[in-house]
């Protein structure tokens, strides 16, 4: 068997080894990214190469391409939050102002229907080769969920409050993508993210509230 197809089967349904290992670091990540340590970077890095090949395997174009661009922003998010710890300085977290959550919103929008469109005309979304009209809607949860969690992650790197509502937004649509493409483990995760961003989304908020730089990055 081909390692990158290796994995064990859970009540008939076979998950991939990649699949699994990628979504713990996912996991981890959230977790460390509520305790703002620096470790969120090279976790999340880690996560989306494994991810990435569980994605190739599934024909999950979207989710593959927004791996790679997750890796990308990884070492953005990490080079920014040394900047913002520099010379032992807090790390300061903040809400959006109104004019960044319109460009935010704008962008997502936007980028989701540019995206889809490159997707569908490439045939790089397994959707474009689906009959209409849910090829349409594939093609487009594939754009929405790249174009979401690139500018989830963004804001993560930028210290952004409202990142967290961002990957809520994702979630709404990535817990039922991954379900009917088979990939049980990515599912199961996307729901517990959604609890996770939750807390983590009140956490930023409190300690954005109760002091003027808040809580030190964990080392």
């Amino acid at each position: 068997m081909n390692w990158l197809n290796a994995g064990f089967e859970v009540f008939g349904t076979h998950v991939l080894w990649t699949d699994l290992a990628g979504n713990v670091a996912a996991l981890a990540t959230v977790l460390l990214a509520m305790r703002k340590s620096m470790w969120t970077w090279p976790v999340q890095f880690s996560g989306a190469v494994l991810l990435f090949i569980a994605s190739i395997n599934a024909h999950i174009t979207g989710n593959a391409l927004k791996q790679v661009l997750f890796a990308g922003l990884a070492v953005y998010g990490w080079l920014a939050w040394r900047r913002g710890t520099e010379n032992g300085k807090q790390l300061a977290v903040r809400p959006a102002r109104p004019r960044e959550r319109l460009t935010l919103i704008a962008v997502m929008l936007l980028g989701t229907v540019v995206v889809g469109l490159l997707l569908y005309a490439t045939g790089l979304s397994w959707g474009a080769h689906e009959p209409l009209p849910k090829g349409a809607f594939l093609v487009a949860a594939d754009a929405y969920i790249f174009v979401g969690s690139a500018i989830a992650t963004w804001a993560q790197g930028r210290a952004l409050v409202d990142f967290w509502i961002v990957w809520v937004a994702v979630d709404l649509v990535g817990v039922p993508l991954a379900f009917s493409s088979n990939l049980v483990v990515s599912g199961a995760v996307y729901g517990v993210f959604f609890v996770l961003v939750l807390v983590g989304f009140v956490k930023w908020l409190r300690e954005y509230r109760t002091g003027p730089l808040q809580v030190a990055v964990a080392q």
